[in-house]
């Protein structure tokens, strides 16, 4: 199979760029809880007439916005590290300000930071909003006047302000302990059906969609701690999606979307029991994912581009801010950093993104500063109502956010002492101006050559599997649950495979990788899971029953 050489530049997007989607399916979790975490701190701190340390206690509130898609076992711990990690970048960075006043030193010390943050979210995978809430926050706090003997306690404000994000986002596990795990499996069956209509249609392209939500279901489930009696449940509507999703032309869409919907709510789970067959699957999956998952470090590796992009590019629009004579150049910093996607076409897209928004949102800080500048209570209480609007909005598109964001961040600054208005506007548009501008130049310039090479490697392990597979398949003696296991390592490196696949095609200056052959190695590793599928003992036509 010959390799197609991607060309050496692209077309950046314009179209679709600013288009308006649907709102995330749980919008409203992290919404409101950025208010339920930032609303008992500020206030208490406002009735303290102390609301100068607000700045560090919405480090530890702004941890509320992670992990709403996890089920609670693996959200708990996900929120501590979250916390952890906020509370150690924020000491490192309030050190850094203590230690010296040199604008320069300390832009450099927040894009090394923002370069350490980007590489350890992306490796941990802990989605939105991954590194720049990190990065907000430190940067920020390196320009804060502080003195060492102050570190500790604004430290401590701010862990405690984490630890009541923590029982925020966990609170509501005591209403609905099961619900992430069943949004995963609606969004399965869902993902599933939506490939059966597009198969029918004769419509390309959401096979890989489909399995990746499966994929992502198993593991949803794999992260929630005991193999309760609701877990069962669905871990048998998981297997009748695999097999619809290996034999679509024998399912029925409709059902599997009424099973979907049956799943919202808290009300009773649909019964579906797995065939006998099916009944260690979970725990094949769990063994197996246990005892393969790579150490971290090993999945820092591939990420040093990224990293580097980040760091030269956050330093380079910091300095660029200072020379133009901003007082914040942490504004270009963070804007700089919230740029560097998985590939440089969607770190154009959000770039055009950021700047819009933020040009819209100074505009909504010139209309809010007068209600704001009130008193206290109403500075806290626009800042609440930005964060909830800010978290409504941005999953719709990441421009719509960022105009509430933007005048939450100018308000945060008020918190210590009122500005000039118009001086804040100035500072901002500049240097989001600068941010995005050389924050993107750097991006260009710091290229990732090693997309290509992680097609490779993907492809590779694809192979592997599969060819593991198929000996397993054809072998009587294989032990029992070895052919699960086999079809599971398929599936994932089939996912991955997809995944940096599309991070590689939309980066420039990159090696050649063979794209023709990417297309080859999917479509026989899926032929190769619907025939261990039914070989797995499966009748398709159960599919239709799920």
């Amino acid at each position: 199979m010959r390799s197609v050489r991607p060309p050496r530049a692209r077309r950046l997007p314009l179209s679709g760029v600013l288009r308006v989607n649907r709102p995330s399916e749980i919008w409203f979790k992290p919404a409101l809880s950025v208010v339920a975490a930032t609303a008992p701190p500020n206030l208490t701190l406002l009735a303290l007439h102390r609301l100068d340390l607000a700045v560090y206690t919405m480090a530890g509130s702004l941890c509320a916005l992670y992990a709403h898609n996890r089920p609670y076992a693996a959200r708990a711990r996900t929120l501590a590290r979250v916390v952890l990690g906020m509370v150690a970048g924020l000491a490192v960075a309030l050190v850094a300000a203590a230690l010296t006043p040199n604008a320069v030193v300390l832009v450099t010390v927040g894009a090394l930071l923002a370069a350490a943050q980007k590489a350890l979210c992306d490796a941990s995978r802990i989605g939105p909003p991954a590194n720049v809430i990190f990065t907000f926050v430190t940067s920020a706090a390196l320009f804060l006047p502080q003195t060492l003997a102050q570190v500790p306690g604004h430290l401590a404000a701010s862990a405690v302000a984490g630890a009541w994000a923590w029982l925020v986002c966990m609170a509501p596990g005591l209403l609905r302990p099961h619900g992430p795990e069943r949004r995963a499996t609606a969004q399965a069956l869902n993902a599933v059906a939506a490939h059966i209509e597009a198969a029918h249609a004769r419509q390309p392209g959401s096979r890989a969609v489909a399995a990746t939500a499966v994929h992502a279901a198993w593991q949803t489930l794999l992260t929630a701690g005991a193999r309760t009696e609701p877990r069962r449940a669905l871990e048998a509507l998981l297997v009748r999606a695999d097999v619809a999703l290996a034999a679509p032309a024998d399912a029925d869409p409709g059902r599997l979307r009424a099973r979907a919907r049956e799943l919202r709510g808290a009300g009773p789970l649909p019964r579906a029991t797995a065939p006998a067959e099916a009944a260690g699957e979970l725990l094949d999956v769990e063994s197996e994912l246990a005892g393969g998952r790579a150490p971290l470090w090993s999945r820092l590796g591939p990420l040093t581009p990224l990293a580097v992009r980040t760091a030269v590019g956050c330093a380079l629009a910091g300095y660029a801010s200072l020379a133009i004579g901003v007082g914040r150049p942490y504004w270009a910093l963070v804007t700089a950093a919230s740029l560097y996607q998985a590939n440089l076409t969607l770190t154009w897209s959000r770039g055009v993104q950021r700047v819009v928004g933020n040009l819209a949102g100074v505009l909504a800080f010139a209309a809010l500063v007068p209600l704001a500048h009130l008193g206290p209570a109403a500075l806290v209480l626009c800042c609440l109502a930005l964060g909830f609007g800010a978290e409504a909005l941005i999953s719709r598109n990441y421009w719509l956010g960022s105009i509430c964001v933007t005048p939450m961040a100018l308000l945060v600054t008020e918190f210590v002492r009122y500005g000039n208005p118009g001086e804040l506007i100035a500072d901002r548009l500049l240097d989001t101006l600068v941010g995005a501008l050389v924050g993107f130049l750097a991006a260009v310039a710091v290229t990732n050559r090693r997309a290509g090479d992680r097609v490779a490697h993907a492809l590779a392990a694809v192979e592997r599997a599969r060819a593991h597979t198929v000996r397993t398949a054809a072998d009587p003696d294989a032990a029992p649950g070895a052919l699960r296991a086999a079809r599971r390592a398929l599936s994932a490196a089939l996912v991955e495979l997809r995944a940096v696949t599309d991070a590689a095609s939309g980066e420039w200056w990159q090696r050649a990788w063979p794209s023709e052959r990417v297309t080859h190695v999917e479509q026989a590793g899926h032929r190769t899971l619907a025939a261990t599928v039914r070989q797995h003992g499966f009748q398709a036509s159960e599919g239709a029953r799920a």
